[in-house]
């Protein structure tokens, strides 16, 4: 089952995010994130999940005028309305996790939003310019030949990295957290390839 997310970041209307979310057999708003939904995705999530603190009441009663699901949680609480709601799609049995709106705003809050890709291989995080998220050790990359591909680890160390299709090569070598040797790479066609051996690596599709 795919799920999308729509978090309470910046949101623009754009074609590709409107199709992702219609796409989607499980939509899912952290709090603020219906807001989004409403003025940039032009259809309802099937349930919001927070502490509802950020809904406005014209997005509340257009969620209750289609028949949305609440999940109400406390305002203290040990986790933010995006994990909430990621923690939900899994409970649902999601295979695939789209989020939205996970960009912007506070950059404690950005941060988060990004390392939350570690807790779940079969999420991304995705605006109308870029995708980003964790890797399994063996992905392709789908794009257009110039699109930008960053590899960064997370790990003190990611081992056996090896690319294809990017315009700097690695064979089987090492990046360090903290290295910035793999960020901006190019792809040369509409498909790129890289895997490695050990490590936990994000990576980051920019569209050109």
């Amino acid at each position: 089952m795919r799920a999308v997310i729509v978090a309470n970041g910046e949101l623009t209307a754009h074609a590709r995010l409107q199709a992702i979310w219609e796409r989607a057999e499980l939509r899912i708003a952290a709090d603020g994130g219906a807001r989004n939904a409403r003025l940039f995705l032009e259809r309802a999530p099937h349930v919001v999940v927070g502490d509802m603190d950020s809904l406005d009441e014209e997005t509340r009663g257009w969620l209750e005028k289609c028949s949305c699901e609440f999940i109400r949680h406390p305002r203290a609480k040990d986790e933010t309305d995006l994990e909430l709601a990621l923690r939900l799609a899994q409970e649902r049995g999601a295979e695939e996790i789209t989020i939205l709106g996970a960009f912007g705003g506070r950059v404690d809050q950005f941060l988060a939003n990004v390392l939350l890709l570690t807790q779940e291989r079969n999420c991304k995080i995705v605006d109308a310019a870029s995708e980003m998220w964790v890797g399994k050790g063996n992905e392709e990359i789908k794009g257009n030949k110039g699109d930008i591909v960053s590899l960064i680890p997370l790990d003190k160390t990611v081992e056996g990295i090896t690319t294809h299709g990017l315009e700097y090569l690695l064979e089987a070598e090492t990046l360090e957290r903290g290295s910035t040797r793999g960020i901006s790479n190019v792809m040369l066609e509409e498909r790129a390839a890289v895997s490695w051996s050990y490590g936990t690596l994000l990576l980051a599709h920019l569209f050109q």
